[in-house]
């Protein structure tokens, strides 16, 4: 079984689109206007709720904090248009497939909470959750906090095996890696500076290398290969089969950096790696020679955060573009090929970029959720998230992570609990669930499943 997607679909371009095949094999690429919404019903039928009596808890405007982004006035009146849902059967990697581009993803009009399993130790001062789960083979793969990593059957939630990879001679308290699948294998990066390759079917340890430092973020596998950048700025290019090293490249060293990163994008024979220094590099996947450099660090410093250039979002290949965020104040449309910058934009964010069609989907270092052209970058609408648990008093601050596309709804979670549905055409507030606890990592999408990770260690799958 592999998890690779197939090739690109071709840009989409006017509307009506002709009808063509996904990559997933799903739907045919059907247009969907604004007016199709309404088609879906009601705000309150995301989580399968009726509409009334209304939802529990306590109502947070949205609209206290003003925006800091600007709507272009044209693209604000002219409709967006969106590729029809497809089917997306796994979520094999951090960001989804290799290059990170998941389009529209196909669920049910309503989703209701199918299991929810505790999958072993949950965040605390000095444990985060920093990447999320993955799914494939029909199960679902999660690490928690202490480097415990299980599968579970993606139907029942039954748990199947885990295995703990915190060495013996170390303790558990470090900050975790991620996950990643490929050809029947999950592979494991840690904070214990080690990459670790899992039989998928029993959790059997198939082979362990080491790497130069830490890593708090996802690998990448595809193609019979592994990449994994470490918090030392290396970049490695493991082979799959047995864990030796390809190549490696050493990018500028960072004294200080954000928790957690981004996971290399991988498509078309090149990787796209994110730095803590703030460079973008891509490589040959084959050889590790350069193809070109970027660096999203900006000049203008808004704040003391925006300061730290690292790029912790994963960069996005998307037909032929790369599409990336840092945390400082830098938003870019790279060509693939020549390291040409088609548009850049003063934004920062922390969160994946979402491609869909002629649009790209964001939260930004304001936690403002924004939809954007794919062409120039110019902004069709914004919706303020909110900021604070208490707007009045400015206290207890909310990170939001996402968003994903799921029929025609953008999810999006917060650390303080929430889950949120939001229309990809208008920006409005469609719906919400109350979560256990805060999710500090982004939810994914496979087999017609959302699944939430939350920081109690509660991983939730609605359907």
């Amino acid at each position: 079984m592999t998890s690779e997607r197939i090739d690109t679909p071709p840009p989409l371009t006017v509307a009506p689109f002709p009808r063509a095949k996904r990559r997933l094999g799903g739907l045919s690429a059907l247009v969907l206007t604004m007016g199709a919404l309404s088609l879906l019903g009601g705000c309150d039928t995301w989580f399968g709720t009726s509409s009334a009596p209304p939802l529990p808890g306590k109502r947070i405007s949205v609209l206290t904090h003003q925006s800091t982004l600007t709507p272009d006035a044209q693209l604000k009146a002219k409709p967006i248009l969106l590729p029809a849902p497809s089917p997306n059967p796994d979520w094999p990697q951090q960001g989804g497939y290799a290059n990170h581009a998941m389009y529209h993803i196909q669920v049910n009009a309503t989703l209701h909470e199918a299991w929810r399993v505790n999958i072993g130790a949950g965040a605390s001062s000095s444990r985060r959750f920093v990447t999320s789960p993955i799914a494939a083979e029909g199960k679902v793969f999660a690490m928690d906090t202490e480097t415990n990593v299980g599968a579970y059957d993606a139907k029942t939630g039954a748990r199947l095996w885990r295995v703990s990879l915190t060495p013996k001679d170390e303790s558990s308290s470090l900050i975790s890696g991620g996950l990643a699948y490929d050809h029947g294998r999950v592979f494991v990066t840690t904070g214990f500076a080690q990459v670790i390759a899992l039989d998928s079917a029993t959790g059997k340890v198939l082979w362990r290398s080491p790497v130069d430092g830490p890593i708090h973020s996802g690998p990448t596998a595809r193609g019979g290969r592994v990449f994994t950048v470490t918090l030392n700025n290396t970049l490695y290019a493991l082979a799959a089969s047995d864990g030796r090293t390809l190549w490696t490249h050493n990018a500028i060293a960072e004294g200080a950096s954000l928790l957690g990163g981004g996971s290399p994008a991988v498509d078309q024979g090149v990787v796209v790696a994110p730095f803590t220094s703030g460079e973008l590099l891509a490589f040959k996947v084959d050889n590790g020679l350069m193809v070109w450099a970027d660096s999203l660090t900006s000049v203008q410093r808004t704040n003391a955060i925006s300061t730290i250039s690292q790029i912790k979002a994963s960069p996005v290949i998307d037909r032929g573009r790369v599409f990336a965020i840092g945390n400082g104040d830098v938003m870019v449309a790279i060509d693939l090929r020549t390291g040409k910058r088609l548009w850049d934009k003063a934004i920062g964010g922390q969160q994946t970029i979402w491609t869909a069609g002629d649009y790209l989907y964001l939260i930004t270092n304001n936690q403002e959720l924004i939809a954007i052209s794919r062409a120039d970058g110019e902004i069709h609408w914004v919706r303020q998230l909110p900021e604070y648990t208490d707007p009045k008093t400015r206290l207890h601050p909310v990170i939001w992570t996402g968003p994903l596309l799921a029929s025609n709804r953008l999810i999006v979670a917060g650390s303080k609990g929430q889950a949120l549905a939001i229309s990809p055409y208008t920006g409005k507030i469609l719906g919400q669930v109350e979560m256990p606890s805060g999710v500090s990592v982004p939810p994914i999408i496979a087999g017609g499943s959302v699944y939430f990770l939350t920081d109690n260690a509660q991983l939730i799958a609605y359907r």
